[in-house]
């Protein structure tokens, strides 16, 4: 809704109930199948619709149609990823993985801030987002690896043994992801002329303010769980 609602700020009409379907129809999917498979041919049903309503319409606007299946791609299929965490083989597990999605890029924000704002010099992206400097950037990459570490030595709480080297290369890709992602986010909020997506916590703004890293990170740690025969 938030990113939705950019868009049409920024002058577009996108069309969006195909995502809104996508949407309701992958969680029963996700709950009845075992698997992740119900991905592809959601967002290929999603995207023909799209390109259907946008091109019988009065007056046809290619940028219409990539604005509409923009939020399916940066919103609805990293959502999708999340609800794939759920896939895994036990609760635990489940726990220990979302945990990584959420975590390591909270950590990472919060150390590229303090870092950013006490020693940040060289600017990292200043037309997109002028605050965020190359320091802040290491930072956030320092403390992926820390948010790494830190799920590994909690998931001895829960009895888990996994091994520590690829809970630390996924805290690392993620404390990338993560600036990515909200360096995205950024970018349509410029573009839409928005200072936040919205005001639903105040202070910090909307939904995707909050979970702009976290969306990014959500495919990551899916890759972690089909590589580590974690479903």
């Amino acid at each position: 809704y938030e990113v939705f609602r950019a868009l049409k700020q920024a002058g577009h009409r996108p069309v969006q109930w195909p995502c809104w379907l996508c949407l309701v129809l992958s969680i029963p999917l996700f709950t009845i199948k075992d698997s992740v498979s119900p991905l592809l041919p959601l967002v290929a049903g999603a995207c023909m619709l799209i390109a259907v309503m946008v091109m019988f319409r009065s007056e046809p606007r290619l940028e219409d149609l990539l604005m509409s299946a923009l939020p399916l791609f940066c919103v609805l299929l990293p959502g999708m990823c999340m609800l794939g965490l759920a896939r895994a083989i036990d609760r635990v597990h489940q726990l220990l993985l979302i945990l990584l999605a959420f975590g390591v890029p909270l950590v990472g924000d919060m150390l590229a801030y303090y870092i950013g704002s006490s020693m940040g010099k060289r600017k990292l992206c200043p037309e997109i987002s002028p605050n965020k400097t190359v320091e802040g950037s290491y930072g956030s990459f320092l403390g992926g690896l820390l948010g790494g570490f830190v799920c590994f030595l909690l998931q001895f709480i829960w009895g888990l043994r996994l091994p520590i080297l690829p809970m630390l290369l996924v805290g690392i890709i993620c404390g990338g992801v993560g600036q990515i992602g909200d360096l995205f986010a950024s970018v349509i909020k410029r573009w839409a002329g928005a200072k936040d997506y919205g005001n639903i916590f105040p202070g910090h703004g909307g939904v995707i303010d909050r979970l702009d890293s976290v969306l990014m990170c959500a495919p990551v740690v899916l890759c972690y769980v089909w590589l580590s025969m974690l479903v």
